[in-house]
């Protein structure tokens, strides 16, 4: 039996957009059960994310401590962002996160881990790099706002990141799904085990 999600769409008898920002919407649709009856399903409408595990020659991780207002706390996060615009490659986005938020730039990626991140009620996907041979960036830092302006950057071990997310007090999703990925492929098949930083993702087609 193989274990893998399948890609499949139920009929939607009817579609309404009741808010629309700046980067995501709220969409209602009445869909067609397999029963013959019609549900409605609410959820928000993403355009998607990547974030990056920055390990550097330590085997320490890069990471941010930001504001979150909507469930109000200050997370430790790994570098991530918007895939803001439409077909962008993820790992171009990707290394554009990177460099904004950590003046970082890395000389090895792959790809650890694909996952929705609220399946029941948003359409959001996100691609965590795996990203080595760390350096300073060239030139000048980027100018950060709002929430990014007040970041706090570190450097923290696998190992400890690991015991914070099953000790409960690390709950950001990229931050627990990279961290327990990464440690997964370092027990099992190492780096050499992890896709290219240039996979397919069907949830997110790009271009070159």
């Amino acid at each position: 039996m193989g274990i893998t999600d399948t890609a499949e769409s139920w009929e939607v008898v009817d579609a309404r957009t009741p808010f629309e920002g700046a980067k995501t919407a709220v969409r209602s649709d009445r869909v067609r059960m397999p029963d013959g009856t019609v549900a409605g399903r609410d959820y928000q409408v993403h355009p998607g994310s990547v974030c990056v595990l920055a390990l550097d020659e330590e085997d320490r991780v890069l990471v941010l401590k930001q504001y979150r207002h909507p469930v109000r706390h200050r997370l430790w996060e790994l570098p991530a962002g918007l895939l803001d615009v439409v077909g962008e490659n993820p790992l171009h986005a990707a290394q554009r996160e990177l460099y904004e938020e950590t003046h970082v730039k890395a000389g090895s990626w792959w790809v650890l881990a694909d996952f929705f991140a609220s399946p029941g009620g948003s359409d959001e996907a996100i691609r965590i790099f795996l990203a080595r041979d760390l350096a300073e960036a060239d030139g000048e830092r980027y100018a950060v706002s709002d929430e990014e302006a007040d970041m706090k950057l570190a450097r923290v071990p696998v190992g400890e990141l690991v015991r914070g997310v099953l000790a409960g007090e690390l709950a950001n999703p990229g931050l627990v799904t990279g961290v327990l990925a990464l440690s997964a492929a370092l027990a099992g098949g190492g780096v050499a085990s992890l896709r290219p930083a240039d996979a397919p993702w069907p949830a997110r087609p790009y271009g070159a």
